[in-house]
């Protein structure tokens, strides 16, 4: 049997994104979106206790004892930094592990729209970047941070749950806080944030509303946020940051976003034609049109409006991946399985282009 050590090297080795280790069942890689084998023995309940002993750091060891499930990070010598979650699953240890590479990409490097520039040097107001897990969200954020740091000079204070990418200061000075380790909760960390003079702040996961809230005054405050949120397109962050308040707040909830919200970023990783996969994106920036329409509270015309934002930077996923296709990136195939609206891109693709949006929002 493979040592952890052993299984590490052998996923990185593979070019693997994530780890996954489970009682009674070989070690598990995902390798350009595929799961596969790294070892034909199974891991018994004895291995993976000791497996869960070893990476578990001492500080947070009583935390697993009381929770049975507990997110940091963990660095390996040789292979890299993994954010490590371990769990219980039928009563038997499980493990993810998910590798985060040494180098900050570059938004270049990541396909990502040009449009992010800009957004990621605005004065203030708050920035979300969805998707689902595993779609590129924390890489797409270092991306944002490091922009800055290499552009300008300013305060940045990070709170993540655990620490990823880490960074060194260039322009700005930067300050990450993990989590367990430098502050004990979100909750916290967000109460005292404004007393540290930040101009910057990013927030690795907005996960209730009191969390949501501090990152929103701050917002309010004349800081730029960048925060994540679980969400499959920006009609429905907005309907997820709703969810979080009793339904007699959303008329306010949605008044503050309209001044506050500054833009929101999706992400859809597609497998790409040259191994590597590739983000489709979907962008919403606070023009004055979407800025109307949260006032009014008329979220099911959010679509509409970044459909036709083409001139502010906004595209959906199927504007996206249109393009993708076009520049023969990634399949067809591929392309509409990972679309919003396949039957329209089918159109699309040959050659119908129906001006559906417009209608709607006049």
């Amino acid at each position: 049997m493979l040592e952890l050590d052993q299984i590490v090297s052998r996923a990185v080795n593979a070019g693997a994104s994530d780890i996954h280790l489970k009682t009674s069942r070989q070690p598990i890689a995902r390798v350009a979106g595929r799961l596969v084998a790294l070892d034909d023995d199974l891991l018994s309940h004895d291995q993976m206790r000791n497996l869960v002993q070893t990476m578990l750091p001492p500080h947070l060891a009583s935390r697993f004892d009381d929770g049975q499930e507990l997110d940091f990070s963990k660095v390996f010598p040789g292979a890299g930094r993994f954010r490590v979650n371990v769990f219980l699953s039928s009563g038997g240890y499980t493990v993810a592990m998910r590798h985060v590479l040494d180098n900050i990409r570059k938004f270049e490097e990541l396909n990502l729209p040009d449009v992010i520039r800009t957004i990621t040097l605005a004065p203030r107001g708050i920035v979300l970047v969805c998707g689902t897990t595993g779609s590129g969200k924390s890489t797409t954020l270092a991306a944002c941070i490091d922009f800055i740091n290499h552009r300008e000079a300013r305060r940045i204070i990070t709170v993540e749950d655990p620490i990823e990418y880490l960074f060194h200061d260039h322009l700005s000075v930067i300050s990450q806080r993990e989590i367990g380790l430098d502050t004990e909760t979100f909750h916290l960390a967000l109460k005292f944030v404004m007393r540290q003079d930040p101009d910057v702040i990013m927030i690795g996961e907005m996960r209730d509303q009191e969390s949501f809230g501090a990152a929103l005054a701050a917002s309010e405050t004349g800081h730029l946020v960048f925060t994540t949120l679980h969400a499959a397109d920006a009609p429905q962050t907005i309907t997820r940051i709703l969810d979080m308040y009793p339904r007699d707040e959303h008329t306010q909830i949605l008044r503050s976003l309209s001044i506050n919200l500054r833009a929101v970023v999706c992400q859809r990783l597609v497998p790409g034609i040259e191994d590597e996969r590739v983000p489709a994106t979907e962008v919403l920036v606070s023009n004055s049109t979407v800025r109307k329409l949260l006032q009014q509270g008329e979220i099911e015309k959010i679509g509409a409006a970044v459909e036709t934002g083409v001139e502010d930077g906004m595209h959906n996923f199927n504007q996206s991946i249109y393009k993708l296709i076009k520049a023969g990136k990634i399949t067809e195939e591929d392309g509409l399985a990972a679309c919003t609206n396949p039957e329209a891109l089918r159109m699309n693709l040959r050659g119908i282009f129906l001006d559906e949006s417009r209608r709607i929002l006049s």
